[in-house]
């Protein structure tokens, strides 16, 4: 039974901030600059969403390399700033999608389910180097042993530190989740708390899961399992008893970064877009980052992915492999993610740019190897919109957590229904 189209781009974009567009491969080795017969020019379209003007311009130099390096391929790059899963659906069920376009991992599973998306094995020769992916990574664009996209960039959950209050406190960087509980503790002084959190599945999800439980299953809700209210209870109990966390919200910031950046909260969990957030809005904030801390002796972090895809009406199925080789190749993919707004999915491209030994974006790439990708099937949208309308009232003391998680999986399997 195919699942309804789901509506509007989901949580992850949101989170990613301007994580974007992609990078390079088996471009290196096909450089005959055709893309149709007869070496007529052929334009491909290339959707996505927009940028900051920095990732733009890194966006538009890859995009005119491929173009110098592909003489008879012109790229149209179209920019579908609002609404994006909407616009692009209405296009490709019109016959009027473009020929590649972006596609984040939570949306991934519902659309490819369509057919609407070009399966992408023969056309991948042995140079363009699948095994060079995070795995993870290239995970969340396969599906019955196909794979329908190719990763673009990414990013993991960090912990960011503020070295100065850890200095003046005298306080060791948590390894576990134990540890940054008592941390908190410590750190809670003067109008700052030791942890900022957001209590929201996208943010919440690999922690959920960490002592056996199962936030969804067969396609379903099933986060007010024993093991999964067991597992986010910590989280709860940090901020109802202990009143050492709070979310953004509570001390007038609008996200995680901001807050750390204010020096409300001594600890956040963000992921590479804070960075040059902090970089451009906090240049003074000392900070370090670490890998997420333990749980139950297992690491754990989150990752988030946009990949490129083929729209399998095109016209110009050989053009746009090109393009897509190239712009989640190596050369493509170093251009891309050159300054660091976005991390490479390649290994071995993290490796030539230095972001693997990286003193902030270090632990970053650390936890790609293990990480959670946010996907988990066709009706992710539907039970994470759920769960967060109910989990922030057992956050904020308004009911009890399992009672709040219960209302919330009944609701959303009502909906999958």
């Amino acid at each position: 039974m195919k699942k309804k189209w789901l509506a509007g781009l989901g949580m992850t974009t949101m989170l990613m901030g301007s994580l974007l567009a992609g990078c390079s491969g088996s471009d290196e080795t096909n450089s005959e600059g055709s893309g149709g017969s007869g070496g007529e020019k052929v334009e491909v379209t290339l959707a996505g969403w927009g940028g900051n003007p920095s990732e733009q311009k890194l966006l538009k130099q890859t995009i005119a390399d491929f173009e110098e390096k592909f003489p008879n391929i012109d790229v149209k790059h179209e920019v579908i700033s609002e609404q994006y899963m909407d616009v692009l659906k209405t296009r490709l069920i019109g016959g009027e999608g473009p020929d590649v376009f972006y596609l984040d991992a939570l949306e991934a599973p519902a659309l490819i389910e369509t057919g609407v998306v070009e399966p992408l094995d023969e056309y991948v020769t042995e140079d363009f180097d699948t095994e060079d992916f995070e795995k993870p990574m290239l995970e969340a664009f396969q599906v019955d042993g196909k794979t329908y996209g190719f990763p673009k960039d990414y990013s993991t959950l960090a912990l960011f530190y503020n070295k100065k209050m850890f200095e003046e406190t005298g306080v060791e960087v948590p390894k576990t989740w134990d540890e940054l509980r008592e941390v908190s503790k410590a750190l809670t002084k003067d109008g700052v708390y030791g942890f900022g959190v957001a209590p929201e599945l996208a943010r919440l999800y690999h922690i959920a899961q960490a002592s056996g439980g199962e936030v969804v299953k067969d396609d379903k809700a099933n986060f007010a399992s024993s093991e999964v209210v067991e597992a986010l209870k910590p989280i709860v109990d940090q901020h109802l008893e202990d009143k050492t966390s709070a979310q953004a919200s509570e001390v007038g910031a609008n996200w995680g970064g901001e807050m750390f950046g204010q020096q409300k909260a001594a600890m956040v969990i963000e992921g590479n877009w804070a960075i040059p957030f902090l970089e451009d809005t906090f240049p003074d904030v000392e900070y370090g980052t670490a890998e997420l801390p333990a749980i139950n002796g297992e690491k754990g972090t989150m990752a988030y992915t946009v990949g490129y895809v083929m729209n399998a009406a095109s016209e110009k199925k050989e053009a746009s492999w090109k393009l897509i080789s190239y712009l989640t190749g190596k050369e493509g993919m170093e251009t891309w993610t050159s300054k660091g707004f976005a991390l490479p999915t390649r290994k071995s491209v993290a490796e030539k740019l230095g972001y693997d030994e990286d003193p902030l974006r270090g632990a970053l790439v650390a936890g790609a190897p293990y990480a959670t990708v946010w996907q988990e099937g066709a009706n992710l949208p539907i039970i994470m919109n759920n769960f967060n309308n109910q989990f922030i009232a057992a956050f904020l003391g308004d009911r009890p957590l399992d009672d709040a998680l219960k209302e919330a999986q009944k609701q959303a399997n009502s909906e999958i229904q």
